[in-house]
């Protein structure tokens, strides 16, 4: 076995393989954010399916989509490969060991909460990702498939609604542990600089997650 192999299969290598990919993948959702701010446009949706369109059709784009994928399947079997790990070396309980004195709640249930952000990401690519690219949506005034009427038809209904604030929700803790962890595993620790990456993790979790929530709520109770 190579010492490349022999560090990516380490504990070590693989929270620094976490930690890339989950930080990659919080440029992903800055991107896909502003994207769907387009939504918001009081034009019928025109914009939106212009943005859908591009980024459905553009080379790069499509390129860039198996990177994307890439670091997503990464992401998360490092991560429940880590969790696997944590679990069978542990010998104390958290009973025991009092783990509400030692960190937060949701920093000990990382697993969990990917686990609940990784049953609505299947939900949601089914039924925008999928559909978009293999289903047969009706086209625009502009002649591109008309993805805003699949997405107000979705946020239409209760339990999509409710799954996708419960996901950003999951997420938003997700991200508030694993920015900061991130930076952590890649070395950027330090007494000075650590609080402020803290804050920054705070406020990109909440501003991400609550831009995200604040479309199916916005469509549901007042569109």
């Amino acid at each position: 076995m190579s010492w490349i192999t022999k560090t990516f299969t380490s504990s070590i290598g693989r929270k620094v393989i976490v930690a890339i990919t989950g930080l990659f993948l919080c440029t992903f959702l800055v991107v896909h954010l502003v994207g769907n701010l387009q939504l918001f446009k009081d034009d019928g949706g025109a914009a939106f399916n212009i943005y859908s369109h591009f980024m459905g059709t553009n080379p790069v784009i499509r390129t860039l989509e198996w990177v994307l994928v890439l670091g997503f399947g990464f992401h998360i079997y490092e991560s429940y490969t880590l969790a696997a790990r944590n679990r069978a070396a542990r010998k104390v309980g958290y009973v025991d060991s009092r783990p509400s004195e030692n960190s937060p709640w949701y920093s000990r249930s990382m697993a969990l909460l990917g686990t609940l952000i990784l049953i609505f990401l299947i939900v949601h690519m089914y039924n925008f990702f999928y559909r978009a690219r293999f289903g047969d949506l009706d086209p625009d005034i502009n002649n591109n498939d008309d993805l805003y009427t699949l997405v107000v038809t979705s946020f239409k209904q209760w339990w999509y609604v409710l799954l996708y604030v419960g996901a950003q929700i999951a997420l938003c803790y997700h991200l508030i542990h694993g920015f900061r962890s991130g930076f952590q595993t890649l070395g950027l620790n330090h007494r000075k600089y650590t609080p402020i990456i803290r804050v920054i993790g705070y406020i990109f979790a909440i501003v991400v997650c609550a831009g995200f929530a604040s479309m199916p709520l916005y469509f549901y109770f007042f569109k």
